[in-house]
C-alpha cells in the first residue's frame, strides 16, 4: 500500500534513482542494529506554491512500540536538529511545532505503527529548503523511549515554473462552450485563486462579458487534490484569434499563468458591400464573404452561361469573388458562401450604369479645349510684346534722359551755361 501511495505522489520529487540492493525510491540506512530508515538517496526538488512528498519508511526493534512520529527541519550544515526545529508532531496536542509549518504538514499514513513516515508539505516557499530529520517516540519494554535517525532527507525549493493547463474544446460561434483551467500540482493545501482575462487584437486585458466561472476541487487521494476553474461563454466572431489567460494565485503572492489563442469557427457571412452593375451590356458582380474556416463562393448564375470570367482574391478571413458575364437578362444575382460549417445565400440587385464610352468622349474633349485656349493666349501675348518693343524704340529722350553740368566763367559773368547732350 505504501509503494502505491508513493507512486501517485512522487510527481513533485526529482532525482530518485533505483540501484541494485536499494529500494525503488531510496536507500535504507540502519543504526543501533534494528533501527532502520529508508529515505531518498538524492536531494528532493520542488517548486514554490506547490507541495512535496518526502518519502520515508522506518523499522524499530521488535520490542519497541511506536506511539508518535516527529519531523524536524534545520540547516543542512547542522549535524542534528533540536526541539526548536520541530515542523510536525503526530501528537496534535504538542505545542512545539513551528508556527510557519502548522497546518502545512501531514502524514501520508496516519497509523504510525505501519512504519510509514512519509509526509506531504503544502504551500511551499523557498525558505522550506533544508535538511529534514525523523524521530520516533514510543515504549520499549514498557518505558518511554525514542530514537532520532541520523540520516536526513534534503529538500530544495525553487521558484515556480509550472503553468496551469487550459483545455479548449472546438469553438463555434453562437454555441455555448466551456474552457477548463487546472492548477499545477496535486496539493491539498490552500485553495488557489483563479482569474480569467481576455484580450482582443491590440486591446487591453478585460473580462469576457456574459461569462460564468466555477471553482472545482477533486479529491484524488486522502492527501492530494486537483483544483480547476471553468469559464462558460458564447463565442462570437470577435473572439477569433483573441487571447484568453488563466492566472492561478497561490499563498505568499506566488502566481502562474497560461495564455491560449481562441480559434472560433462561424457560419459564412456575405458583406453588404457586395454589388452588381451593368455597363455597356456587360454584367460585373462582386461578392465578399467572410468566415472561419474561409468559405468559397458559388455563382448559381453560371449554370446558364458558358462564357464568363471569375477572379478570386483572399485577404485574411475574407474572400472576394468578381464575376463578369455578357448576354444576361437578370435583375438580381444570387451569391452563395459555403464552408464545411455552413452556407449562406445572398441576393444582389443589378444596377445599370451609364455607358462608359459617353463618359470617355466628354472627358476626351476636355484636353483639346484646354490646348486651344492656351495656344490663343500665347499668340496674343507674343503680339503684345512685339508691339511694345517696337513702340519703345521710337520714343525721343525727355528731360529725364539728359545730363546736366555747369561751368563758371570768372571773367565774363556769374551766370551758368547749360550744356546738354543726349544719353547714349
Amino acid at each position: 500500500m505504501f509503494v502505491l501511495i508513493c507512486a501517485t505522489l512522487l510527481f513533485s520529487v526529482r532525482g530518485i534513482h533505483a540501484e541494485t540492493g536499494a529500494s525503488v525510491w531510496g536507500r535504507q540506512y540502519c543504526q543501533a542494529g534494528t533501527y532502520c530508515i529508508t529515505l531518498s538517496e538524492a536531494d528532493i526538488t520542488a517548486e514554490a506554491g506547490l507541495c512535496v512528498v518526502i518519502p520515508c519508511s522506518f523499522s524499530t526493534a521488535t520490542a519497541f512500540i511506536t506511539q508518535h512520529i516527529v519531523w524536524f527541519k534545520c540547516k543542512t550544515s547542522n549535524r542534528k536538529c533540536g526541539d526548536s526545529d520541530i515542523i510536525f508532531h503526530s501528537n496534535k496536542y504538542n505545542t512545539k511545532v513551528q508556527s510557519l509549518f502548522k497546518g502545512r504538514v501531514s502524514l501520508l499514513q496516519p497509523d504510525v505503527s505501519q512504519g510509514n513516515c512519509s509526509i506531504i508539505i503544502n504551500d511551499l516557499t523557498e525558505s522550506d529548503s533544508g535538511a529534514y530529520q525523523l524521530r520516533v517516540n514510543g515504549l520499549l519494554d514498557g518505558y518511554s523511549d525514542g530514537l532520532t535517525y541520523t540520516e536526513r532527507a534534503v529538500l530544495s525549493v525553487k521558484g515556480l515554473t509550472q503553468k496551469p493547463s487550459v483545455m479548449i474544446p472546438p469553438l463555434t460561434e453562437g454555441q455555448q462552450t466551456t474552457l477548463t483551467c487546472t492548477a499545477p500540482g496535486l496539493c491539498s493545501g490552500s485553495d488557489p485563486k483563479f482569474t480569467w482575462t481576455w484580450r482582443g487584437a491590440g486591446e487591453k486585458d478585460s473580462q469576457i462579458t456574459g461569462n460564468i466561472t466555477a471553482f472545482k476541487t477533486e479529491n484524488l487521494t486522502a492527501v492530494t487534490q486537483s483544483h480547476s476553474s471553468t469559464l462558460t461563454f458564447n463565442p462570437s466572431a470577435e473572439h477569433h484569434n483573441s487571447s484568453v489567460t488563466c492566472e492561478v494565485s497561490f499563498r505568499n503572492n506566488i502566481t502562474a499563468e497560461e495564455t491560449v489563442t481562441l480559434n472560433v469557427t462561424f457560419y459564412p457571412k456575405i458583406l453588404n458591400s457586395s454589388k452588381c452593375e451593368v455597363q455597356s451590356g456587360v454584367l460585373t458582380c462582386v461578392c465578399i464573404s467572410k468566415g472561419i474556416p474561409l468559405p468559397y463562393i458559388i455563382w448559381p448564375l453560371l449554370n446558364n452561361h458558358s462564357e464568363y470570367s471569375v477572379i478570386t482574391t483572399v485577404s485574411r478571413q475574407t474572400i472576394h469573388s468578381t464575376l463578369t458575364v455578357k448576354d444576361h437578362s437578370n435583375t438580381f444575382v444570387e451569391c452563395v458562401g459555403r464552408s464545411k460549417v455552413g452556407e449562406v445565400q445572398h441576393t444582389i440587385p443589378v444596377i445599370t450604369s451609364p455607358k462608359r464610352e459617353d463618359q470617355h468622349g466628354s472627358s476626351a474633349q476636355l484636353p483639346w479645349v484646354v490646348v486651344a485656349v492656351s495656344l490663343f493666349v500665347n499668340v496674343i501675348s507674343i503680339i503684345l510684346i512685339m508691339f511694345l518693343w517696337h513702340t519703345r524704340k521710337k520714343v525721343k529722350p525727355n528731360q529725364e534722359d539728359r545730363m546736366y553740368m555747369s561751368i563758371k566763367k570768372t571773367d565774363v559773368s556769374s551766370d551758368y551755361e547749360v550744356i546738354a547732350r543726349p544719353l547714349n
